[in-house]
């Protein structure tokens, strides 16, 4: 009876932490390496013509969607909000399922996933979950 009381404690505690790292990992904007693309790593740029529009002037964000993703739709409104709120920076919603080459090469794993790209197609920041505003004006900041 103890033995089980303590695999349910330890089983309880790997799933709470296992939890909490998710959480804090969920939606963040982090860097991508800079350097070349190494073997499986995710390039270095996307073009306009990967995407079917052009390219911001002075930043993309290009969001990675599915038909059924409940998060991409509050995502969608944040990109869509923070591009117009600055000049130059477009917003770019790619359906995942339709464009599974591309989503291959990025390395795309799950919905929503954003990338953040400077005028010249360079990835400079990515978030696999819903990221919040002002990580994403503050990404902008970096890269403009």
């Amino acid at each position: 009876m103890i033995a089980g009381l303590i695999v349910t404690a330890a089983a309880l505690a790997v799933a709470t932490a296992a939890g909490l790292a998710w959480r804090q990992r969920n939606g963040r904007v982090r860097s991508v390496p800079a350097g070349p693309a190494a073997s499986g790593a995710v390039p270095r740029g996307i073009t306009g013509a990967e995407l079917g529009v052009p390219l911001g002037s002075r930043a993309t964000l290009v969001q990675f969607s599915s038909a059924f993703c409940a998060p991409c739709r509050s995502t969608r409104r944040i990109l869509a909000e923070v591009a117009g709120l600055i000049d130059g920076v477009a917003h770019v919603e790619i359906d995942a399922e339709s464009h599974l080459e591309l989503v291959r090469r990025l390395d795309v794993r799950r919905t929503p996933t954003v990338f953040v790209l400077g005028p010249d197609g360079r990835i400079a920041r990515r978030a696999s979950g819903q990221p919040r505003k002002a990580d994403l004006i503050a990404a902008l900041g970096e890269v403009t």
